[in-house]
């Protein structure tokens, strides 16, 4: 045993000499190749000084890496994510300043400017070098993984880890069941076609499906290192060091705060990834389920849904309510903060993940204890107990993670730049704008968000949390602007299967048993917006209909995506949207909303909601110009005679009471539509006019209110079918011939799994004070 540990710590040592000195060369490299960088003095050096001279700067600026960089990066944790992540580039430089001081020879100089470009240059060479001498060390990723798992318990005693299965709940924002289905059949999703391995776990009907072993060594994106990331050279220098003086036998622990770091993996033995095999060949280890959203199919409602258990009163997106005076935005923190207050008292329960959960980059903390990136806790005042930005220090803690994700967002911008710059060139339609500070918005989802998550559910598994719920936003944010069928789009589904990819790595390393439950909260229906199509908005439209004015060029309806609120969350401004506090000009002017093709009229100075009669006897064309306008597809109304009616064309006036015999314009929106609107109808908060777009069946096409040329938060298409992927030693969601309805019903799904695995939880008894919650950040 002796002899085994001392050829550990002699591997450990060789593979951070070597990466001392590819940083040595790299640094004599840079030394040519730029005129403000040297390594020896004005009159001149020998080449041995010289070598001598890089090889202390390098071992110098490892050093100071592995020693001051993690607590540089705490000191500025309140830092807005965005500044930090640029930031790091100016305090890498000044580390390699640093120790060009600190050289003995006193021989090295660099200016400033050009200390940023070489400090860059090395963490990168310096990361991947390490990572290519570990890649086949398989005693060397466990001991990586088991390191990460254990050093927080040498500071402080956790209960043991459970044996019984853990569940990661991974959401992909916005990936449609038909989108998924047609990803894995074209080999985009290679880590969900072996899940599924080949027709057992779900029938394609005929579209095929690709089962690959090989995503484990392809890239996240191209600026990136591999999917399971590298060791830094610090890390390699603190894993020397731990060796040397740490034993490595012992069980994990439970606490997550030293584990969440992406790139501290690396690549798995190649036997890690191959499914079991059978007689019969692979087994499925998945079973693909679709879903079926309420009439608001949008993450406000659906997420809270599924981790609260309840999406009453949450009509749309965005929603005027009347006794408040102010518009319900769910992608604010404080709209996110009172949904969540209201879920708890309507349901009496704390949610799905009171019983030693996470939550992650979601809109609600679904009672987890360990919050990080959550929105509804963004606006409270900022301490300890909700610091929903404490995410971001545990993947910028390592210099080489954050040097390689700020490039990737630079390449990130410059591409969204060609591709919307070649989009315009070819005149493409349907298209909207995607200029101003959108590049840098997609960006940060397709980039710093989505490591930042990851690299909080690695650490959550590796502390062996029972239950984990994740967001990932990258897809619903690009399908927005490109399509959801578009380029772009699959792009972001090939880096969305290498982050599954890697989680399934890292569960194999675990302290306990996972499952990996995928799912996504609604899809996505390509078209036109309504204003590109008839050169006005829903506003205008209404406008006229009331016979007000109408301007003569229509503005463009306020976008709101996920990632928007995500990236104002991170600059510390979760600020109300511009408009969104709703002050009419003239208190009897009408409030148009837009979520999606779901529109919502409302009368602030009328308190309670407007019947149908009310409405004819005060506009009496505004009912009929909506309703005959080929864009919009119905309306629904209250009404004093019926209750509730839904309006159509040519006259069309349905009670809900009939919809069942006659469902009139809802029956090209297929089953489910007439409960969706009815129970919508029973909301205290829905609007005095509900506003359908129209919807083409036989191409799937909506016409989005706002500007996206994919969209979601109405009736019609793909948006109202998402997905559940789950494991298939669990118990199906719905026995075979049922429809899997609406998030609440997904909720219970996703419960009894959690009771499966590792017995019922305890709901609360109580409705808990939430700015008394213990939230631990991350």
């Amino acid at each position: 045993m002796r002899g085994v540990r001392w050829r550990r710590i002699a591997s450990q040592i060789g593979r951070s000499v070597a990466v001392w000195a590819v940083s040595t060369l790299t640094m004599l490299l840079l030394a040519l190749v730029l005129p403000d960088f040297r390594l020896q003095s004005a009159d001149g050096d020998s080449a041995t000084r010289i070598a001598l001279t890089a090889a202390c700067g390098a071992g110098a600026f490892g050093i100071l890496s592995a020693v001051v960089w993690p607590l540089l990066v705490r000191l500025l944790l309140l830092v807005p994510a965005l500044v930090l992540g640029l930031l790091v580039f100016f305090l890498n430089g000044s580390l390699l300043l640093v120790a060009l001081r600190l050289n003995p020879s006193a021989r090295g100089a660099a200016a400033p400017e050009t200390a940023v470009i070489v400090a860059a240059v090395m963490s990168a060479v310096a990361s991947a070098t390490g990572g290519a001498l570990a890649v086949r060390d398989d005693e060397a990723y466990r001991r990586r993984l088991h390191r990460l798992a254990t050093r927080r318990h040498r500071r402080r005693t956790d209960p043991p880890c459970p044996v019984t299965p853990g569940l990661v709940f991974l959401q992909l924002d916005g990936v449609g069941h038909e989108v998924l289905r047609e990803a894995v059949g074209r080999g985009l999703m290679p880590t969900v076609g072996r899940w599924l391995a080949g027709g057992e776990g779900v029938s394609l009907g005929g579209d095929g499906m690709q089962s690959t072993a090989d995503s484990g060594r392809t890239t996240v994106d191209g600026m990136q290192s591999t999917v399971d990331g590298t060791l830094s050279a610090a890390d390699r220098m603190r894993s020397a060091l731990d060796d040397a003086r740490q034993p490595t036998d012992g069980d994990g622990p439970r606490s997550a705060g030293d584990c969440i770091q992406p790139t501290a993996l690396i690549t798995p033995p190649p036997d890690l990834t191959a499914p079991l095999p059978t007689a019969d060949g692979p087994r499925p280890t998945h079973r693909l389920t679709p879903w079926y959203t309420d009439w608001s199919s949008q993450t406000g409602a659906s997420q809270l849904g599924i981790l609260h258990g309840s999406t009453f009163d949450v009509p749309a997106f965005r929603w005027y309510e009347k006794d408040r005076g102010e518009v319900m935005v769910c992608n604010r923190p404080t709209s996110a903060a009172e949904l969540q207050r209201r879920a708890i008292a309507h349901t009496g329960d704390g949610g799905l993940l009171t019983e030693d959960g996470a939550s992650r980059g979601n809109l609600f903390s679904g009672g987890a204890g360990e919050q990080a990136l959550v929105l509804s806790i963004a606006a409270r005042r900022r301490g300890r107990e909700n610091r929903s930005r404490a995410g971001y220090f545990a993947y910028f803690s390592d210099p080489a993670n954050a040097v390689r994700t700020a490039l990737s967002f630079i390449a990130e911008v410059v591409r969204e730049i060609g591709e919307s710059t070649r989009a315009r060139l070819r005149k493409q339609r349907p298209r909207v704008s995607r200029g101003g500070l959108y590049p840098l918005v997609r960006a940060f989802a397709t980039v710093v968000e989505r490591d930042v998550v990851v690299a909080a559910v690695m650490g959550d598994m590796l502390a062996g949390r029972t239950a984990v719920y994740a967001d990932l936003v990258a897809y619903d944010e690009v399908a927005h602007h490109s399509g959801p069928h578009s380029r772009d789009a699959e792009k972001v589904l090939r880096r969305l299967d290498r982050c599954l990819a890697l989680l399934e790595r890292v569960a194999d390393h675990a302290p306990r048993p996972y499952r990996i439950v995928v799912l996504s909260d609604h899809g996505q229906s390509p078209g036109e917006t309504f204003r590109s199509r008839y050169g006005l908005t829903l506003a205008d439209l209404v406008r006229a209909g009331c016979g007000l004015h109408v301007p003569r060029r229509a503005e463009r309806t306020h976008s709101g995506a996920e990632a928007r609120a995500a990236v104002r969350a991170a600059l510390h401004r979760p600020v109300e949207e511009g408009g969104e506090r709703h002050r009419p000009a003239r208190h009897s002017e009408p409030v148009v909303l837009a979520s999606g093709n779901l529109g919502l009229i409302s009368f602030p100075d009328v308190r309670h909601r407007m019947t149908k009669e009310e409405i004819d006897a005060r506009h009496p064309a505004l009912l009929t110009t909506l309703a005959n306008h080929p864009g919009i597809g119905f309306l629904l109304v209250a009404s004093a005679e019926h209750g509730g009616v839904v309006l159509g064309p040519y006259g069309t006036e349905i009670p809900l009471a009939r919809l069942d015999r006659d469902p009139g314009p809802l029956a090209r929106f297929g089953p489910g539509a007439v409960e969706a609107v009815r129970r919508t109808h029973a909301f205290p908060h829905t609007a005095d006019i509900m506003v359908n777009s129209a919807y083409d069946p036989a191409d799937g096409e909506v016409l989005a209110f706002e500007e996206q040329i994919g969209s979601h938060g109405g009736l019609g298409g793909a948006q109202s079918r998402p997905f559940l992927l789950s494991p298939v030693d669990l118990s199906a969601p719905v026995p075979d011939g049922e429809r899997l309805t609406g998030a609440e019903q997904v909720h219970q799904v996703l419960r009894r799994w959690l009771g499966e695995l590792s017995g019922p939880e305890v709901p609360l008894t109580a409705v808990p004070d939430e700015d008394t919650q213990d939230e631990r950040a991350a």
